[in-house]
């Protein structure tokens, strides 16, 4: 994963950007004032969708994400064409969307085929000293795809690192019993399994949230700018529940401390990767089902993004759903004698169990 996010960062801060070649029709979109059908015509329509627009709609639709950019070309295009003068055309590209790149390297090299043209045509013609050049001024708008990784997908991991610092705490609530050899006196005290995993992960629950709460605090002074931090606190928390949840499995089927430890590091590389990979697909592409991490939900809110309601409901049914598969295999695997008492059952028999509901 650090591989691959390296590389990605390496490619999007290079001079060329990202190199996109995509095959569907309609990749991209840009609204077009040309008047002449000088540009529009000619630009490659398997990979931009040309929209004649205006410019006050055109810069509208590009606020509200429904196209990535506006290409004006001056009304008196084809005159200054016949007469050899250079033409001066306007680009406007969201630099949020990374699309952007696909337009504006489409538009320059349409420009140049364009001049191109016109070039070899003036000198059939004998007047070779009068070359069209169409050069094209870009105005970008919007933050850049560099400094939205570095602005918002590090400081959302900030956010949610302390989610993945307390598991070792949860580890020795758990396996602890068993290196001490207190879980039988646990185990009879009158308190149910349940009980006893539930408090135990409540507990570091209630950590995570105030070292959360610690950094908020800290990042608000610092001066960076997080919109709806209460927000953004409650996701956080309602996302430790699952993950606390998952540790809780891996301590209570792990016979000793290295082996939860071993377990516990494979299945963080899985969580983080669940979390930021979606992230890293919203601001691609902004599709829906990366709002399946609470990650992007936590990002989107920190950056003053309007969250529909189906956006919300998509991450909270994922913690939920975890949280519920989680504590139940957990409290399961800990109600068992063998896993406190004596020899624990192989990972395939514990699978079939919960699989067939098999009573404990």
């Amino acid at each position: 994963m650090i591989i691959i996010f390296n590389s990605f960062i390496t490619n999007i801060e290079s001079d060329q950007g990202i190199s996109l070649t995509p095959a569907l029709n309609g990749f991209a979109s840009v609204d077009v004032q040309d008047q002449s059908g000088l540009i529009s015509k000619y630009i490659n329509p398997s990979v931009i969708n040309v929209i004649p627009s205006n410019f006050n709609s055109s810069l509208n639709n590009i606020a509200l994400g429904k196209t990535t950019g506006f290409l004006y070309v001056p009304g008196n295009a084809a005159q200054k064409i016949r007469t050899g003068q250079s033409i001066d055309m306007i680009i406007y590209l969201d630099s949020s969307d990374p699309k952007n790149s696909v337009v504006r390297d489409e538009v320059n090299s349409t420009a140049k085929v364009i001049s191109q043209s016109y070039s070899n045509s003036l000198s059939a013609s004998a007047t070779p000293q009068n070359t069209t050049i169409p050069t094209i001024t870009q105005v970008s708008t919007g933050e850049p795809l560099p400094l939205q990784i570095i602005k918002k997908v590090m400081l959302v991991i900030l956010l949610f690192l302390p989610l993945l610092l307390f598991g070792n705490i949860i580890i020795d609530s758990v396996v602890g019993e068993k290196e001490r050899k207190t879980g039988e006196i646990l185990i009879a005290m009158p308190l149910s399994q349940a009980q006893i995993i539930i408090g135990k992960s409540m507990a570091v629950t209630l950590t995570i949230s105030l070292q959360v709460f610690m950094w908020l605090i800290i990042l608000l002074i610092a001066g960076f700018n997080i919109s709806n931090p209460l927000f953004v606190f409650i996701f956080i928390f309602l996302t430790s529940i699952p993950i606390i949840g998952i540790t809780t499995v891996v301590a209570a089927y792990s016979k000793n401390y290295k082996e939860a430890g071993i377990g516990l590091s494979i299945v963080y590389i899985g969580i983080v990767g669940f979390l930021i990979v979606p992230v890293l697909l919203y601001i691609s592409r902004k599709s829906f089902l990366s709002n399946i991490s609470p990650m992007t939900i936590v990002m989107r809110l920190f950056s003053g993004e309007s969250i529909s309601l189906p956006d919300y409901a998509l991450a909270l049914a994922c913690i939920l759903v975890v949280s519920i598969i989680s504590y139940w295999i957990a409290i399961k695997l800990f109600e068992r004698d063998d896993i406190i008492f004596g020899p624990r059952p192989g990972i395939l028999k514990l699978i079939f169990d919960l699989i067939t509901f098999k009573k404990f």
